[in-house]
């Protein structure tokens, strides 16, 4: 599956591990300013995307010169950056998604961030938003994941858009047979694994799942 890693305007903290991992065939997209992120990597991306108030225009000139793609919309739009950098990586044939840095110090952006994972517009792609060592992504209707992990590590599970109904979980500490998760409630925070993989399905809704890798919770 064609991957795209997007690297967004928000605060790095810690580098996750797809970043030392990225493939020849990988697709790096920069989200505007998220350019400076592909900089302070070491990395080079192939297409920079976004209204650009966060880049001038002598950076810009810098990315022309190298041959990267420069795609420029107006700053009075209707889309963040970053889901102006999702749906171009889904036009051009990824399948699935790595995005890094976006999260950040203003938590309108960063839940928007991450609520994009949810748009129908994206229902075909595997979205994963991943910082250091937590990843979040989401399970919609009639899906199932199956996680490596290791004993202890925490996993959340969050609906989104409502209650989510026939939740069935395997490999972790605190089960769930064919029940549900209400919205708002906190019921499904903190679970751990028990072993090194987890399954998780959901029959009707959509559930956030955010990973907390590499320590015990």
């Amino acid at each position: 599956m064609k991957r795209a890693i997007i690297f967004a305007n928000g605060k790095m903290v810690e580098a996750p591990d797809v970043v030392k991992d990225i493939q020849p065939d990988d697709v790096l997209i920069a989200a505007d300013g998220g350019s400076h992120l592909c900089n302070e990597l070491g990395l080079t991306p192939e297409v920079v995307i976004g209204d650009f108030d966060s880049l001038d225009e002598d950076e810009l000139a810098i990315y022309r010169d190298k041959g990267i793609e420069i795609i420029r919309h107006p700053r009075d739009k209707d889309q963040t950056d970053l889901e102006l950098a999702i749906a171009l990586a889904a036009k051009r044939g990824s399948g699935e998604v790595y995005v890094i840095g976006a999260l950040g110090n203003r938590w309108d952006m960063s839940i928007s961030n991450i609520l994009l994972m949810a748009l129908p517009a994206f229902s075909s792609l595997k979205i994963h938003v991943v910082e250091g060592r937590q990843e979040f992504f989401i399970l919609r209707s009639g899906e199932q994941a199956t996680l490596d992990g290791s004993p202890g590590e925490s996993i959340s599970l969050m609906p989104l858009t409502g209650d989510a109904r026939g939740i069935t979980t395997e490999g972790l500490e605190y089960p769930l047979n064919n029940e549900s998760l209400h919205f708002g409630s906190s019921r499904g925070v903190s679970n751990r694994f028990l072993e090194k993989h987890a399954q998780i399905f959901v029959k009707e809704g959509i559930l956030l799942c955010i990973l907390n890798r590499g320590r015990e919770w």
